[in-house]
């Protein structure tokens, strides 16, 4: 069994913060584009974007990218929410 603290070790903060910012843009600028849609665009962005930041292609590589692509949806999440519930205070 995998332990998610393993896992942790893949993720790239530049890759993460990028994938933010560019599926924020997609969710409030392309309203065509369905909301379960980014999480597969993301992955895959990460993808590309760390194979293009490491300068070759591993299986650790693409795991990192698409861990990190992933994980800019659920920081997105994470931060909707915070901001939600101090609105309802």
């Amino acid at each position: 069994m995998i332990d998610l603290n393993t896992l942790s070790n893949y993720i790239v903060l530049l890759v993460v913060g990028i994938c933010l910012c560019i599926g924020y843009v997609i969710k409030v600028s392309f309203t065509k584009i369905n909301n379960k849609y980014i999480p597969c665009i993301m992955a895959v962005l990460g993808c590309i974007l760390n194979v293009w930041i490491a300068g070759y292609i591993s299986p650790e590589i693409i795991l990192g990218g698409m861990l990190s692509g992933l994980a800019s949806t659920g920081l997105h999440q994470t931060f909707k929410n915070l901001i939600r519930g101090e609105e309802n205070e």
